[in-house]
């Protein structure tokens, strides 16, 4: 089963990368997802499968900002 994420969350996952961050930020989602590093900006792709496995949790959900700043506007 699939994790439902959507481009511009950011992500927490198992395993630090070198530079010692946890979090990445999704900017392509599809059979692959691909990340980018929040501490030092490298670039991953990850396929789906393994992207599952890595994930930890979703820290913040990019369509929870459009939510409250839609609400905010009216």
């Amino acid at each position: 089963m699939y994790v439902e994420v959507h481009l511009g969350d950011i992500v927490r996952l198992r395993k630090p990368h070198p530079c010692g961050s946890y979090e990445w930020e999704v900017v392509r989602v599809g059979t692959d997802v691909g990340l980018v590093c929040q501490t030092c900006g490298r670039r991953i792709m990850l396929q789906r499968g393994v992207f599952n496995k890595r994930l930890k949790t979703i820290v913040k959900s990019a369509a929870d900002e459009v939510d409250s700043t839609e609400a905010a506007s009216e």
